[in-house]
């Protein structure tokens, strides 16, 4: 905080840090889209379903993107390169946040989400559009970290879990018709329409909510005279970068799964266990009570989940013949049944029972990955996987949506931005982890023969099925999932 900002200095600022004004009563009746709330509900939403559509539709254009710039070789970076930034990104956004207020990392973070699509769109070399991912990242993190700092200042706490839940759903659409509207745009325009139609879309969530986010959230909080003074750990934007680091490490490891990868996987692995130290609240990898045990019921559920879905399509094709599309398919019911799941933990009559509900919701996500591998079994009808999916998606929208609740409830006003990093890196850090792990788990049952079969025909590939492959991948991760049912009863302080 500048020295012009405190009572009594003379000196002028000549870039001052915007002090909040006093904010009115909250209203005591209403919702998120009343009046009061409208314009920033309406803004800060439309950024979180732009990203989600971004992350949803960029997978249909990369093969071809990767293909016209030949880059094949570096399609896999293409997917790293976001995720390494971002990490370093989310503790960049905390800190600043916390200190400073969202307005300015959520203002840098939309204008460097939208450089790196306009690199990426315009890229004549695969670097220079693994570059624009990476730009993309550095955004993406600021952004999304900035956003549950706008959540705990600008909204009450009775509406905080509304709008963590419009936040979840923001994914449905986009998971369901992303990959249908980028294909078509890059089938009739070209992939690069992909990347480059979006940023303009930024223009109007920009204009509704960054004048509401100046007026209700923006500046440095007012000191408390009576807390504690902070003391957090020093170096942590350098641990970020470690962080991000070993993230890179791992993912090029678990890649090139080779003698030569031993050394970069067990650096990676070094510097993730010191930077999580660090970066995540003390106690969170032994489940301490209260805010350790949400981050890492975050990261066990996101991991476990979505590296079995990952699976589940290629399981499908390879192994019951469905094609690509009723492959997809299967998993289309989970949109709708995970915002459901969000609404329910979101309603205020239900507040009382959200850590229940979350534990309900872990056994939920379990169940659904230890079901799916049943269709390995020929008698098994196809149509369990989706059943099962969409009651697993069901869970997955209480437990997503209860965390991000339960943090701000669990967090300090001006330590709003740091613990939201801590949540979003343990979501990442598990997704890279346990699919890195499943790969690798998928690759030494035989997996790679899966691959290779279905490239002669759907059929071939059912008849000479590797189902152990697949088993190796989702009874282990159902276990990781059981783990969170424990999890999920230490939520409580």
């Amino acid at each position: 905080m500048s020295t012009s900002q405190q009572p009594g200095a003379d000196a002028v600022d000549p870039f001052p840090i915007p002090v909040p004004a006093e904010p009115a009563p909250a209203p005591a009746t209403g919702g998120v889209l009343s009046r009061p709330y409208l314009a920033l509900s309406l803004g800060i939403v439309s950024v979180v379903l732009l990203i989600a559509f971004e992350a949803t539709a960029v997978g249909t254009a990369m093969p071809v993107a990767a293909r016209e710039l030949h880059g094949v070789p570096l399609y896999a970076f293409a997917f790293s390169a976001y995720f390494t930034t971002s990490l370093f990104a989310m503790v960049l956004a905390g800190q600043w946040a916390d200190r400073s207020g969202p307005l300015a990392p959520i203002t840098l973070g939309i204008g460097g989400f939208a450089a790196g699509l306009l690199l990426c769109g315009t890229a004549a070399s695969m670097w220079v559009f693994v570059l624009g991912r990476a730009v993309q990242g550095l955004g993406g993190g600021l952004v999304i970290v900035a956003l549950y700092v706008v959540v705990s200042r600008a909204y009450p706490r009775r509406l905080q879990p509304a709008i963590l839940a419009a936040f979840s759903a923001c994914w449905v659409v986009p998971s369901v018709v992303g990959p249908l509207i980028a294909g078509t745009v890059t089938e009739h325009l070209g992939w690069r329409w992909v990347f480059l139609g979006i940023p303009v879309l930024i223009l109007l969530p920009l204009l509704l909510a960054l004048p509401q986010i100046r007026r209700r959230a923006a500046g440095p909080l007012p000191a408390d005279p009576d807390a504690p003074p902070r003391t957090a750990p020093r170096g942590r934007l350098a641990w970020a970068f470690a962080l991000s680091l070993a993230a890179g490490l791992l993912q090029y490891a678990a890649g090139d799964p080779h003698w030569r990868s031993l050394p970069p996987a067990l650096a990676g692995a070094v510097l993730l266990a010191l930077a999580v130290r660090v970066l995540l609240p003390r106690g969170t990898w032994r489940a301490a009570r209260g805010l350790p045990a949400v981050v890492l019921l975050r990261g066990v559920a996101a991991g476990a989940f979505i590296a079995a879905e990952s699976f589940v399509p290629l399981m499908l094709v390879t192994q019951r013949g469905l094609s690509p599309t009723l492959a997809g398919l299967s998993l289309a019911l989970g949109g709708s049944t995970w915002a459901f799941g969000s609404w329910v933990q979101a309603r205020p009559a239900w507040s009382a029972y959200r850590r229940t509900f979350m534990t309900f919701g872990m056994v939920l996500v379990a169940a659904a990955i230890a079901t799916a591998p049943g269709v390995l079994f020929s008698w098994t009808p196809v149509w369990i996987v989706a059943v099962a999916w969409g009651f697993g998606c069901f869970g997955m929208g209480i437990v997503t949506s209860g965390t991000s609740t339960l943090l701000l409830e669990l967090s300090a006003p001006e330590e709003a931005g740091t613990n939201s990093a801590a949540l979003q890196m343990s979501d990442g850090l598990s997704n890279v982890l346990l699919l890195a792990l499943g790969g690798a788990a998928f690759a030494a049952a035989g997996g790679g023969a899966v691959g290779a079969a279905h490239e002669v025909t759907a059929g071939a590939a059912a008849g000479a099925s590797h189902p152990a492959a697949f088993a190796a991948v989702f009874l282990p991760l159902a276990a990781v999932a059981a783990v969170g049912v424990w999890v999920a009863r230490r939520t409580r302080e």
